[in-house]
């Protein structure tokens, strides 16, 4: 099953405003925009004190291309030391986790370097997914990762690149009591403890917001878009493999017919088979799109 398709597949039901709870990418982000709740979130996890933290950028909605990962809220974080956090709600599990991880670590160093140019001055980051389900099945609250040499386990590459993903499933760990709550809300309970019952309530003030409900118009505009666009493009990588397969196979005009095109399209999409042949279906058909 290509790409797109699977997009299509997975496309879930968008939730009117008053439904959403913490775990809503949408909600998660509105809630951490504000650095009372998001900085004792990164203290709980990493078990430091922070001073202070800073937004990179403001919450905005990012990654709108038909080809891109997906509509999200992008929570960039900086605090007073130049450490660097990405912080993410995931609730959809499958077996991409691992890549998405490295798409975020790189997309990061991307951006750092952008603004220097300069692989040393790279700062430490962190990359931290909450999921909503235990994806390495281990029962664990938290998984780090750090890059480990596999022959002396001693041995650390030092880059300065961390994950973390978190598992609102978990039972086994020593974490701080207030990131279990947290958690424990996350997965569905009633909160209990000083910061799940704060996240509580910031997500009720979320709600009582009229900028964020327009805010929330806004996005699911986006992601309707984002949406009618993946579709395009997977009708159209559809067109595509059907003439890569029937080609020289039979009637040119039969095969026009079938897919509902004019012989423009088919010479355009048969003549960048021919002279693409390392291209996928995908690629053709994004080309097509994106003149």
């Amino acid at each position: 099953m290509s790409n797109s398709k699977l997009k299509q597949k997975r496309s879930k039901k968008i939730k009117e405003f008053d439904e959403l709870t913490i775990t809503d990418d949408f909600m998660f982000g509105a809630v951490m925009s504000d650095p009372k709740r998001c900085k004792p979130l990164l203290e709980y996890i990493l078990g430091i004190k922070i001073i202070k933290i800073e937004y990179a950028e403001k919450q905005k909605v990012i990654d709108l291309e038909y080809r891109a990962k997906g509509v999200r809220l992008d929570l960039h974080i900086v605090d007073d030391k130049g450490v660097v956090y990405n912080v993410e709600i995931q609730t959809s599990s499958d077996d991409n986790l691992p890549k998405r991880i490295r798409y975020y670590h790189d997309v990061l160093d991307l951006n750092l370097l952008k603004k220097s140019a300069d692989y040393e001055t790279l700062p430490k980051c962190y990359v931290i997914f909450i999921c909503t389900f235990d994806f390495f099945e281990k029962s664990r609250y938290m998984y780090t990762f750090k890059r480990q040499c596999q022959e002396d386990a001693s041995v650390y590459l030092n880059d300065e690149a961390i994950t973390i993903v978190l598992n609102t499933q978990g039972t086994i760990g020593d974490i701080d009591d207030e990131l279990r709550n947290a958690l424990r809300y996350m997965a569905g309970q009633t909160p209990t403890g000083k910061y799940a019952i704060d996240l509580d309530k910031a997500v009720k003030e979320v709600k009582e917001s009229d900028e964020w409900r327009a805010g929330y118009m806004n996005y699911t505009v986006k992601l309707r878009d984002h949406e009618r666009a993946a579709q395009k493009l997977g009708n159209l990588e559809d067109k595509v493999s059907t003439i890569r397969n029937g080609k020289g196979k039979g009637s040119d005009a039969f095969l026009m017919s079938a897919l509902g095109i004019d012989r423009d399209m088919f010479i355009e999409i048969s003549d960048m088979i021919d002279n693409y042949p390392d291209w996928t279906d995908e690629d053709i058909a994004a080309d097509i799109i994106g003149e």
